[in-house]
């Protein structure tokens, strides 16, 4: 962007402010508005909500191997669309990233192409097979920050409780998919009405608090850092709470789907609402939403799974898991953490970049929006009505449980180190750029 007033953004919600940049993509002062007159063009935001950009610790970009449901390149312009500067991709394409030359490729891959930061999730064990531990350390010494299985759950204890000590030497940390294979078989819908409804094959809550009760244990006896993807229940709220107040280094995510939708969706067998694990009740639903208010659950992350129309237009049984989750996920959590009829904007930072950077183990990150600090934001029209049209997302697949659901809240811009990776309508273009922004 160069050296550049903007004019009139609200810094997490609160006053009117001018942010100037420098040409070198760092804050250099924010002050109330129109008090800054330093000889650079101003840029009008008057009325944006400006929010550190976000950390998706829980993103499927899809390449190597399935790139018919999207590409790095596609993914991470929706990363930038949704107000993300970086992202983890999960480990389980095609081939697995469970050696050091994988987690280099996705990273160079990823510099050339991507619209966001990209940092490789490696494997846990090899191909995710679950039997045998993949090379954590020399992974880690590539630049993994994160190693997971994810899709599939690490059920042997002994492997997980090796990964965390390699975690714990290699300062990085474990993120575990919570599914006992034997209790949640060929589990479809959550066990309960819903199931019961479709005639679906129940899929239990103990088959996620089983593995997550065990795994809390094997990081408070190892030291290694233990973070539970996508909660989804009650029970696994409670005992995540246990092992925080025990001292124990866990920590935990939601996905926005989760926190808004429930298993009554499940009624009419649509494959868009069929995700792992599965979508939970009302009362689920509301303990995840205090949870992450309190601080027991410490992050947002989109678990963004996308699939081709072709795959999601199969039977219920058929179809995959998943959904699409970046660039509707600040919407979700807009409406979800409210504070006297507002959006808890404070908050919303703290779970959607602060605390996601700070697990991921990133200096760049994550950053408060402050003199001296990168110019690495996103910008959010808090008066947005917007309506979900798959057709308009950046990913190449449609998967979007959201479809014709209208949101209040939109990312209009997304900033990373002073160069501009998502502009919905020009916005931040001064009247003397004759260039495009990157």
């Amino acid at each position: 962007m160069g050296a550049v007033i903007l004019r009139g953004g609200r810094v997490l919600g609160d006053e009117a402010a001018d942010i100037r940049l420098t040409a070198e993509g760092r804050i250099a002062a924010i002050r109330p508005t129109g008090t800054d007159t330093a000889p650079v063009p101003c840029i009008d935001i008057d009325g944006l909500v400006v929010l550190p950009a976000f950390v998706d610790l829980h993103t499927h970009l899809r390449e190597p191997g399935s790139e018919d449901s999207e590409t790095i390149a596609s993914g991470t312009r929706a990363a930038a669309a949704g107000g993300f500067s970086d992202v983890f991709a999960m480990a389980n394409s095609r081939p697995v990233t469970d050696t050091p030359d994988r987690v280099s490729w996705i990273a160079r891959t990823a510099a050339r192409v991507g619209a966001a930061r990209v940092h490789p999730v490696g494997a846990i064990t090899t191909n995710l097979e679950g039997t045998s531990p993949a090379p954590l350390a020399a992974m880690a010494k590539t630049g993994a920050r994160m190693f997971s299985d994810d899709g599939r759950c690490v059920d042997d204890a002994d492997i997980l409780r090796r990964a965390l000590l390699a975690a714990r030497t290699s300062g990085t940390v474990i993120a575990q998919h919570a599914q006992c294979r034997h209790l949640a078989g060929q589990g479809q819908v959550n066990a309960g009405p819903a199931a019961e409804r479709t005639g679906l094959t129940p899929w239990p809550h103990v088959a996620e608090e089983t593995v997550v009760a065990r795994d809390v244990i094997l990081a408070g006896e190892s030291g290694g850092r233990l973070h539970v993807c996508h909660v989804s229940t009650a029970g696994t709220v409670g005992i995540v709470r246990w092992a925080k107040n025990n001292g124990w280094p866990v920590t935990a995510e939601v996905a926005p789907h989760h926190l808004l939708l429930t298993d009554d969706l499940a009624s009419d067998a649509n494959p868009l609402y069929k995700v792992n694990p599965p979508l939970r009740s009302a009362t689920d639903v509301k303990v995840l939403r205090s949870a992450l208010r309190d601080g027991t659950i410490d992050a947002v992350a989109t678990d963004h799974a996308p699939h081709t129309s072709r795959s999601k237009a199969a039977d219920w049984c058929h179809a995959p898991f998943g959904m699409l989750g970046l660039e509707a996920a600040l919407s979700v959590v807009a409406e979800v953490l409210r504070r006297d009829g507002a959006p808890d904007w404070p908050r919303i930072a703290q779970v959607m970049s602060h605390q996601p950077a700070r697990i991921g183990s990133l200096d760049t990150a994550g950053r408060p929006l402050t003199a001296h600090e990168p110019a690495t934001f996103t910008l959010v029209d808090p008066q947005a009505d917007w309506q979900v049209d798959p057709l308009d997302l950046h990913s190449l697949s449609h998967n979007t449980p959201f479809t014709a659901r209208v949101f209040h809240n939109r990312v209009k811009a997304t900033v990373v180190d002073g160069h501009v990776t998502h502009d919905a309508a020009g916005l931040l273009r001064t009247t003397t750029d004759e260039e495009s922004p990157r």
